[in-house]
């Protein structure tokens, strides 16, 4: 044993990001604030030990499992993303366009809100969301409005989706809707941004908008659904697909061109000046496309591949992938706990994984090689992303390995080229490849719907603890990074960890009662029936999906309503019960009676309620009951939260 934890700690280059994302995650997920006052200091302090040479290695992976948790801290403190206290509604907006996400039937415009606060800590960026038929606005405008603004929720269950968290590392202060929207000034954005939206309104497609220009609404709802449960809907989320793509056709073209120079093919390798150049390409698509989180990642990721092909270094290695999260974390120490950074790098590491270590062995034939490939490409990456998908969209296209062997070669021979060449020649007035990139994309369509419509299209999957998520992680990272003798090995530790995970996941009860923060709404799980107090809360836009989730039901099920008797709802389980009331009169008359009813073992009521008789039955703030009776208060209490309110 001694021997094989030696091995493990020569490695330890490999592990290094994976044990400071552990700890930024460990932070991110904690209920309460730490108190670290020193927190960037102590950050630095505890980085020596980690790259001195004598430092154990014990030592070496304790401190960057620390590392990462400061780091994290640090980086929350230094961020600081100013934040409204409270709802504002029918109040007046003015502010400038810091940048706008087209749709198809409204759009979102990001503005810094002026008058919202004359002395902000940073810029107040609220998203705005508006009707295509207001006035044309561009990005460096100066704008007045009328509108409602909202704080961005926290998560309604702990170990799902933290709305408040993703903005405030986003620099997104609150979101909300506007009308009567008046340009006061007009004034020209950087140059890349302008020319963002004069290709926007010069192509008109929603395709360039989707795939190219990285607008996130462009694609039809409608649309976008069918292309989820196909398993593809990651091409609509620039990201390492896009890339690949561009990297490939920019260094091809670059290639064929400067093999005709001699001057140049003489002196060095083509290849050498054709990545370079492709590489100053692939900037300038970062910036077209929007620089958002994805793309810088992906960015980052090609970056290094073409750095190691110009240096003659192996290109595609673990060392490399671990390089390119440990630039992404140190960016961002957040991007731990989004969707897309897990969804990418978990595909990646596995096929460098299957590729660079497995080597499987490959048919002679060049046709079914390339279908082996292809379906060897898209196995590895779906079981690598799956714990992700389970745990962020509760669902897994179960037909997802079929959309990407069928659906994603048109993607990537026939709409992208499209597309990409439509847009430069849309610029002297040429518009055929983008009319025949949509016919192509009406096909594909079609072919999407008829994989969305096959039986169990759709698998339905468990709410996964944040615990169980853990273990599962570390059962695939070891899978990857362990060194041993045989790869039975790893598979045996893979599995191990695989099951205890299942366990967690198969014991972790399901709640049977829901409350949110102000207790405005609630809702009651009977007979796996799900049932709420009222059927829209515009506060609580992600309740009704993350409450439908963890206990098992589709999102696009009906809200259903519970029937109250006069503004009382009494729900009773085997193991407690428990009353709600949601208006003053019903709170005024029967408040008394609750008290002394021993029946009833549970009060929530939507004002706030001091009884020094009943206090230990009074249940406040955010809270979730299970079957057993068991109370789970969700706390907002980080600095993403507002906790000054």
């Amino acid at each position: 044993m001694r021997d094989f934890l030696k091995n493990q700690f020569e490695n330890i280059f490999l592990w290094a990001p994976f044990l400071m994302a552990f700890g930024a995650a460990l932070y991110f997920g904690l209920d309460v604030e730490p108190m670290l006052p020193f927190a960037p200091l102590l950050a630095l302090v505890i980085l020596v030990p980690c790259l001195l040479r004598r430092t154990p290695n014990t030592l070496r992976a304790v401190c960057l499992f620390v590392f990462g948790f400061l780091y994290a801290a640090a980086f929350t403190k230094i961020f600081a993303t100013p934040q409204i206290f409270r709802t504002m509604r029918d109040i007046e907006i003015s502010g400038r366009v810091h940048a706008i996400d087209f749709g198809p039937e409204k759009s979102r415009i990001y503005i810094d809100a002026e008058n919202l606060n004359p002395n902000p800590v940073g810029k107040m960026i609220v998203r705005l969301s508006v009707s295509n038929d207001a006035p044309e606005i561009s990005v460096g405008d100066t704008i007045r409005a009328n509108g409602s603004l909202f704080r961005p929720a926290g998560a309604y269950a702990p170990g799902t989706f933290d709305f408040a968290r993703w903005a405030y590392f986003n620099g997104l202060t609150a979101t909300g809707y506007a009308s009567d929207i008046e340009i006061t000034s007009n004034a020209n954005a950087g140059t890349l941004t302008t020319m963002r939206s004069y290709l926007h309104k010069l192509v008109d497609s929603f395709l360039a908008d989707g795939l190219v220009l990285g607008y996130k609404q462009s694609v039809p709802e409608s649309d976008s659904d069918i292309w989820i449960a196909s398993g593809i809907g990651h091409v609509w989320s620039i990201s390492g697909f896009h890339m690949t793509l561009v990297s490939g056709w920019l260094f091809a073209i670059f290639y064929l061109i400067l093999r005709c120079i001699p001057f140049i093919t003489r002196r060095v390798p083509a290849r050498i000046p054709a990545m370079i150049l492709a590489l100053g390409g692939l900037v300038l698509y970062l910036f077209l496309s929007g620089t958002n989180i994805a793309t810088i990642r992906a960015f980052i990721m090609t970056a290094l591949v073409f750095a190691a092909f110009i240096l003659g270094r192996n290109a595609i290695s673990m060392r490399n992938i671990c390089m390119a999260l440990l630039a992404v974390f140190l960016l961002n120490p957040h991007c731990v706990m989004q969707a897309g950074f897990q969804l990418s790098f978990s595909a990646v590491f596995g096929l460098v994984w299957f590729w660079g270590t497995i080597k499987p062995k490959m048919p002679e034939n060049k046709i079914l090689k390339i279908i082996y490939s292809a379906v060897a490409t898209s196995l590895v990456a779906t079981i690598f992303t799956l714990p992700f998908v389970a745990v962020h969209f509760y669902a897994m296209p179960l037909y997802g390995l079929l959309g990407n062997l069928v659906l994603l070669p048109i993607f990537s021979f026939v709409i992208m080229p499209l597309v990409m060449i439509g847009i430069v020649l849309a610029t002297i007035g040429i518009r055929f490849p983008i009319d025949i990139a949509h016919t192509a994309y009406d096909l594909t369509l079609i072919l999407a719907n008829k994989i969305a419509e096959l039986p169990f299209a759709s698998l339905q999957m468990p709410h996964i603890s944040n615990t169980a998520m853990i273990i599962i992680i570390i059962g695939f990272v070891c899978l990857i990074l362990v060194r041993a003798n045989r790869i039975r090995t790893n598979i045996a530790i893979f599995c191990a960890f695989e099951m205890i995970g299942l366990i967690f996941i198969a014991l972790t009860p399901r709640p049977v009662f829901f409350a949110s923060p102000d207790h405005e709404l609630v809702a009651f799980r009977d007979y796996n029936k799900l049932e709420f107090n009222k059927s829209r809360a515009s506060n609580h836009f992600f309740a009704f999906d993350t409450w439908k989730q963890i206990s098992g039901v589709t999102t696009d099920t009906p809200n259903v309503r519970r029937k109250h008797n006069k503004g009382l709802y009494v729900f009773h389980t085997k193991n407690f019960s428990l009353a709600y009331i949601q208006k003053f009169v019903p709170l005024h008359k029967n408040i008394s009676k609750l008290c002394q009813d021993d029946r009833i073992n549970y009060i929530v009521s939507y004002f706030d309620v001091r009884s020094p008789q009943c206090d230990n039955k009074i249940l406040r703030g955010g809270v979730l009951v299970y079957p057993s009776g068991y109370v789970k208060q969700i706390m907002h209490l980080r600095p993403w939260h507002n906790p000054r309110q």
